[in-house]
């Protein structure tokens, strides 16, 4: 398959008119020799950063330009720009056509929360399937998706972890049965060099991410489902970072506005890690909250349902009482590798290994010595 994430026919189309956002859920590949990837990049796009070249900085002629979705099948791979384009003729070199959408907000709150709403049920019926599980944290993403879907819930997490009892508390809520996946550490130990292999990272905060979605996706997998529904997005284009609202350090923006439009800017750098990471535990990615009609809804959203000092994802949370308990869509959440403990777990592998929280980045450092 040389591209992925819709046909050809809708990329050529969004290339002539220069349209981010033509009604997909992500696309990357090969289009008429183009290299394209989308605007939120996601679909993960690696190029081999290892090509011969000559002098003047043309590819070898015995050498053509390499590409993958996986980067493992890379010497050296590189993460494609997302929402650029590049021809195999000059070694992939990315011209960056489609640009994230700057719309002015919806005036009225009520319009722009019925707009959201068409745009769930929109992506959630473009990718409803029979063969899909859902991962399941209690929080607002995850509960809305597994409600649109009509899926199986499954959490992973350690068994006095956040993850594992707010699962249970939203699913009863939800009045729908839940799987939970118990970890221990020794599964950690086992999966942890196949995880960073994975994604192509080695990084404390990545793998401890991807740890989570992989053994969850092994377990679906394992189940008999082929594809895995995750809510990723939903922080990025609703306002669900405290920075957001507390325009500190980590953001440069002044508005609670800009400082979402930079968290979206972050996705196509973690998405290819969640991707990849679902992928080889031998199911595909779904994720109904990152598709174009969501995500043009939420660049729609006034100020005011975006998020303040009480509340966070304000407007998607509103929409959401549509169709979970107040107690679901109002509830707050970890960060998936504090909920599901798999950060304090591998925290201690790493001490009990001799990497001391002294030494710096020790994680780090353990997760790199079990590749050796």
């Amino acid at each position: 398959m040389t591209l992925r994430g819709t046909d050809p026919a809708t990329v050529r189309t969004a290339l002539d008119d220069r349209n981010p956002l033509p009604g997909t859920a992500g696309f990357a590949g090969t289009v008429d020799d183009r290299l394209v990837r989308d605007v939120l990049g996601r679909v993960p796009l690696f190029v081999d950063g290892n090509v011969d070249s000559h002098a003047d900085g043309d590819p070898s002629p015995d050498q053509s330009p390499q590409w993958a979705f996986d980067p493992t099948e890379l010497s050296s791979p590189k993460l494609f720009p997302a929402g650029s384009v590049a021809a195999g003729t000059d070694d992939w070199q990315p011209d960056r056509v489609w640009e994230l959408p700057d719309p002015t907000p919806e005036a009225d709150n009520e319009t722009a929360l019925e707009t959201l709403s068409q745009a769930l049920e929109t992506a959630t019926t473009t990718m409803k399937t029979d063969d899909a599980a859902v991962a399941f944290s209690g929080g607002v993403d995850s509960a809305l998706v597994a409600e649109l879907l009509d899926a199986p819930l499954y959490v992973v997490g350690f068994p006095d972890s956040h993850d594992v009892d707010a699962a249970r508390t939203a699913a009863a809520a939800m009045g729908r049965d839940l799987t939970v996946v118990e970890l221990e550490p020794a599964d950690l130990e086992r999966a942890v060099p196949a995880v960073a292999r994975a994604i192509g990272r080695t990084n404390a905060m990545d793998v401890q991410i991807a740890l989570g979605l992989s053994l969850v996706a092994e377990r679906v997998a394992a189940d008999g489902f082929d594809r895995l529904a995750v809510g990723q997005g939903a922080d990025e284009l609703f306002g669900g970072y405290e920075k957001v609202v507390r325009l500190d350090h980590r953001v440069e923006a002044e508005t609670v506005r800009g400082a979402v439009r930079e968290s979206i800017a972050t996705l196509p750098a973690q998405l290819p890690r969640d991707v990849c990471a679902i992928t080889a535990a031998g199911v595909d990615p779904v994720a109904p909250l990152l598709h174009d009609a969501v995500v043009d809804a939420a660049l729609r959203l006034p100020d005011d349902l975006l998020a303040d000092d009480q509340t966070r994802k304000k407007g998607l949370r509103a929409v959401a009482t549509d169709y979970l308990p107040q107690s679901v869509a109002y509830r707050d959440k970890k960060a998936v590798q504090y909920g599901s403990l798999i950060a304090r777990e591998l925290d201690r592998l790493a001490r009990q290994a001799g990497y001391k929280r002294r030494m710096d980045d020790h994680v780090t450092k353990y997760v790199e010595s079990l590749l050796e």
